[in-house]
């Protein structure tokens, strides 16, 4: 059988056919997998959000602890220099 122009340009377009939606799977399985990228990539994101937020409140915690011990030290440097000078008073 002899195959006509009409028909040899129908079968091109055909394969053309079929190529163009394997091309559009293909794009559309990588269009997927770039969302499903970037869901990890958000999800990864929030993670290290929450992680620093933790860090920042246990600096802050460290901080007041500083400032807390700071003051204890203040506290008793004041309450010996107070001792020695009664006791100075008393061996003058």
């Amino acid at each position: 059988m002899v195959n006509t122009r009409s028909q040899t340009k129908m079968a091109d377009n055909a394969d053309l056919l079929a190529l163009l939606a394997e091309m559009k799977k293909s794009m559309e399985k990588g269009q997927e997998e770039m969302k499903n990228g970037q869901e990890e990539m958000k999800n990864g994101q929030e993670e290290m959000k929450n992680g620093q937020e933790e860090m920042k409140k246990g600096q802050e915690e460290m901080k007041n602890k500083i400032q807390g011990v700071k003051g204890k030290i203040e506290e008793v440097r004041m309450k010996f220099k107070g001792r020695s000078r009664k006791w100075k008073k008393k061996f003058k």
